[in-house]
């Protein structure tokens, strides 16, 4: 039986389902455009090229794999919805993905390396999944459609998750995309942000690596980003991409900022590391929190569609479009199922993110 418990909506809460849909996902978005030129870097040398990052240092702003991969598992979700099953994933991996050509980024992360490669030599989930980068963040930052559509329902978008992780993910990869999942499924019904941490928490293994990272990560937050690197970075280690350190650094930058959008991304990108995926997720936590009008309107208005450069079957979608189809309720649903192949076809042209309030992109998405 799938999990039914709700986190009810927050006391006169003002903010709308679809505002905060947008929030998430455009907040993802945003994020993972100002974090892609620091990531890799260390604060040191962020400072040195940039002082303080407070806004986009790249022109034009561009998205990663972290926002085009968002987009695919949100589409493959507005499709089949809690009755998603691993040969949905699968499926979807192969059309989209691994049977089709590639953009300049080849796949993307490692552990999307490394799914492609075992896809391609005829493995199946979850034996796809293993490879040497299965612990990875490539989950995580795609794990914030599953908490938009179980909004309320952290375990329901935990369970979802895992479920799209089957292919790629294992371990402490699962686990990351859970907790991340199951804090946007909370913030999206308006808890704050201890209890956002909370149900991240409660959705893995309490011994787990990535528990005890976020429990760092957020006791050090009230001491700024620095106390919060500290408390979680792997010092040493060559890659970035660890699930517990990048979903730890996400959720200390977003308790850090008491929930605040701009601070949460901010301190996320200024911690360097992997800083898209970092300003990514803490963008959709924080996102999701406050709603899509805490966006400053020139950050939102600077993410147009995906450009599909590394996933080209992407091209032309907005993750505007993913957040209206994730919130449409049943008969959304049963619209999607009408039109065939693992995710919605591309249609009207998607919705301007310059546009805020609780219906911002009403009726301007794509149609199925």
């Amino acid at each position: 039986m799938a999990p039914t418990a709700r986190i009810p909506p927050a006391p006169g809460d003002a903010v709308g389902l679809r505002e905060r849909a947008c929030g998430a996902l455009l907040g993802l978005a945003v994020g993972d455009a100002l974090g892609a030129p620091a990531e890799n870097m260390r604060p040191s040398e962020i400072r040195a090229r940039w002082g303080r990052i407070t806004g986009f240092v790249a022109e034009p702003p561009s998205g990663t794999d972290d926002t085009e991969y968002a987009i695919f598992s949100g589409l493959l979700l507005a499709r089949h919805g809690s009755a998603l099953a691993p040969a949905h994933v699968e499926a979807a991996w192969h059309e989209c993905i691994a049977d089709r050509a590639e953009g300049p980024f080849r796949g993307a992360g490692f552990s999307e390396r490394g799914t492609l490669e075992n896809l391609r030599r005829g493995l199946a989930a979850p034996v796809s999944a293993q490879h040497r980068h299965a612990w990875s963040d490539g989950l995580a930052m795609r794990a914030a459609p599953f908490g938009v559509f179980a909004a309320g329902r952290p375990a329901e978008a935990a369970r979802l998750v895992a479920i799209d992780g089957s292919v790629s993910h294992e371990g402490e990869g699962i686990h990351g995309g859970q907790a991340v999942a199951a804090g946007v499924a909370a913030a999206m019904a308006g808890a704050p942000v201890v209890a956002v941490v909370a149900a991240a928490l409660a959705v893995v293994p309490d011994d787990s690596w990535t528990a005890r990272s976020l429990r760092r990560a957020v006791t050090a937050a009230h001491r700024g980003e620095r106390a919060v690197r500290s408390a979680v970075v792997i010092g040493g280690y060559p890659w970035t991409d660890l699930a517990p350190e990048a979903v730890a650094l996400a959720f200390g930058a977003y308790a850090a900022a008491d929930g605040d959008f701009a601070d949460a991304v901010l301190t996320a990108v200024n911690m360097g590391r992997d800083a898209d995926t970092t300003a990514a997720v803490a963008g959709a936590l924080a996102g999701a929190t406050r709603g899509i009008a805490a966006i400053p309107p020139d950050w939102a208005a600077a993410i147009g569609p995906a450009r599909g450069s590394c996933l080209p079957a992407m091209a032309g979608r907005h993750v505007l479009e993913v957040a209206r189809l994730l919130t449409a309720g049943a008969d959304g649903t049963r619209a999607l199922a009408r039109t065939g192949g693992p995710v919605p076809p591309a249609g009207a042209p998607s919705p301007s993110p310059a546009a805020h309030g609780p219906a911002a992109d009403e009726g301007t998405g794509a149609r199925p």
